[in-house]
């Protein structure tokens, strides 16, 4: 945001926070005024549906309390334990209900095990954990029923007295449309049931199926299906999760008028496992007109005062802004390189102080910038001289140690002579070459060339390295190279000849890594927008502190190693627009990613 367009903000912000402060004062009497009438006309339904359930747990307990004290069922019982058998009791349950006018009923035997079941005969034999419950008071249940489908129940536990090891009765009604009928309604309030197969406690599974996604189709009220179910999914998710009773505003329909302060309240049963949610909204249609009035008339007042903000503003601000507009464009300059950007000075103001100091600071960066330069240049000769004479200083010792050897062999007789001269030459040999590779690798690390790019397919970069160490040094470990490539097409746009060079320096690299011989494996996949290239050895692998500092130039793991060929394969990669990581632990090999990205179709 320019400063002009801070300015004309800040105006418009300080001449309307006034009529909005007004504004917003009486809109917040108003929603704490429809605020509490709602929340007492909740609270009082509240209290009548505990009232309410209270009422149609004592119905049920008596019910379950007059069948378990008939003398046929407690001969019943009293026959049961004696014979054990519960063969002639399979269909005693529903004549029971249908007698109490139960909607469920079971007759649960010594062994804990279902004996009749006038919901589901089937059950005969089946566990009732239902049975474990407290006799005292009833409880909330969900009783699956034969066509796999499941309702809310208020049950009861009962004893048949007169049978020992007891029998007992788990008796209820169902919890549904009609019960919500029998509720007494405000005008303007909403009451819906909503349950479900699952089972939540306390906020989390509590050994049953746990929470299923919310179904409108299972939020119903006394009229059938309410208006806007979809939208109460939130608020019952959360009653269900937390356990706790929930209170938010749901917007039913695009208009604001339509909205409703809703309460869910979750139904527990004894274990404190949720087994519905009861929801009551209460139309916010009043507050929302009254709350539309004012804002009109905070608008028509507000308007008047912005538009003359928005003048005063153009006016200051470009006084202020076109001279820190200057300073801005005159930093981006900076930024981007051109470190002896100056500015005009014009006045003795603030700004004008602040453009000479800006005009200083850039004379200032250009002194540091070529002193920072020179500083620089200095420190990379030093270092590059510090590790060239490191790196000589190696192979010459045994250079020194064999031309002192070879002037006193000279002292033998000619067939001793002959034998350390012999010796002698093959290690001058060989430290010669070292030196050579040294003074290669410098020459490698300084000269890098800019990459000619082709289209290429990763499948041929990959082949062509296979093909270099496909065959291994008969005198060397035996070193195995395997390929693992995609059949995707791949193309990539790179120098052949730098990438090859880099694939083969991570080789070597693993080569290097496995002196007993081993397996080297390179693949090639694609990766999104890129291909990812992965050299793999099986060697010792490295810690993590080493991986940090793999790609440093002159740092190196191995006891002759330059430091300079992971730096070079880092170049090479960065050069193509590329990234290279390793994956590495001690003891598990090492594996080299080159990402790298995909060419235009």
């Amino acid at each position: 945001m320019s400063l002009r367009q801070k300015l004309l903000l800040m105006f418009s912000l300080t001449v309307a926070a006034a009529v909005a402060a007004v504004a917003w004062t009486v809109l917040v009497r108003i929603r704490q005024v429809f605020e509490k009438r709602d929340q007492d006309e909740t609270a009082l339904f509240v209290s009548q549906f505990q009232r309410e359930f209270q009422h149609r747990s004592a119905d049920v307990a008596a019910a379950v309390d007059h069948i378990a004290g008939q003398e046929r069922v407690r001969s019943m019982a009293f026959e049961l334990v004696q014979s054990n058998d519960a063969a002639p009791y399979l269909n005693e349950a529903q004549a029971l209900a249908q007698d109490a006018q139960l909607d469920f009923l079971e007759i649960i035997g010594p062994d804990g095990n279902i004996v009749s079941s006038a919901q589901w005969p089937a059950r005969f034999g089946y566990g009732e954990p239902a049975a474990s419950e407290a006799e005292e008071t009833p409880f909330l249940k969900r009783e699956e029923l034969p066509d796999g489908s499941s309702v809310l129940g208020l049950f009861a536990v009962r004893p048949i007295h007169g049978a020992e090891p007891a029998v007992k009765l788990v008796g209820g009604r169902r919890l549904d449309q009609s019960f919500l009928a029998d509720l007494p309604v405000a005008p303007g309030m909403q009451v819906g049931l909503y349950s479900d197969a699952g089972a939540i406690a306390g906020g989390a599974n509590a050994g049953g199926t746990g929470p299923t996604a919310f179904d409108p189709k299972r939020l119903v009220s006394a009229s059938g299906d309410p208006p806007g179910a979809v939208h109460y999914a939130s608020l019952i998710d959360q009653a269900r999760n937390s356990g706790q009773q929930t209170s938010g505003i749901l917007y039913l329909t695009p208009r604001r008028e339509d909205s409703v302060s809703a309460t869910a309240i979750p139904l527990k049963n004894t274990s404190g496992t949720v087994l519905a949610v009861l929801t009551v909204a209460i139309s916010r249609g009043g507050l929302v007109a009254e709350q539309q009035q004012i804002r009109a008339i905070a608008y028509g007042v507000a308007s008047g005062g912005i538009l003359l903000a928005i003048i005063f503003s153009l006016w200051i601000a470009a006084r202020v802004s076109r001279p820190v507009e200057e300073l801005a464009r005159a930093a981006e300059e900076v930024a981007s390189g051109s470190w002896d950007t100056q500015v005009p000075v014009r006045g003795r103001d603030e700004v004008a102080v602040l453009a000479r100091s800006f005009n200083h600071m850039t004379g200032e960066l250009s002194n540091q910038r070529e002193r920072l330069v020179q500083s620089e240049r200095v420190a990379a000769w030093r270092e590059l001289a510090r590790r060239l004479a490191h790196e000589l200083k190696n192979p010459l010792f045994p250079l020194q140690l064999t031309v002192e050897n070879l002037v006193r062999a000279r002292q033998l007789p000619a067939a001793d002579f002959d034998e350390v001269f012999n010796e002698s030459t093959q290690t001058l040999s060989m430290e010669i070459g070292n030196l050579k590779k040294i003074i290669g690798r410098f020459s490698d690390f300084s000269k890098m060339p800019k990459p000619e790019l082709e289209r290429i397919d990763a499948k041929d970069v990959v082949e062509r390295a296979r093909a270099l160490y496909a065959i291994g040094d008969e005198e060397g470990p035996k070193i195995r190279v395997e390929t693992e490539v995609d059949d995707r097409p791949m193309p990539l746009m790179v120098d052949p000849e730098l990438l090859h060079r880099a694939l083969s320096n991570l080789v070597l690299n693993g080569k290097d890594a496995m002196p007993e011989g081993g397996t080297i494996t390179i693949s090639a996949h694609p990766a999104g927008d890129a291909v990812e290239l992965r050299v793999s050895d099986a060697g010792q692998g490295m810690t993590p502190e080493e991986c940090e500092r793999l790609f440093t130039p002159y740092y190196t793991t191995k006891q002759h190693g330059t430091g300079l060929g992971l730096a070079i394969v880092q170049s090479v990669v960065a050069d193509h627009e590329g990234t290279i990581a390793v994956e590495s632990r001690a003891g598990q090999g090492a594996t080299f990613v080159i990402t790298l990205p995909k060419a235009d179709a």
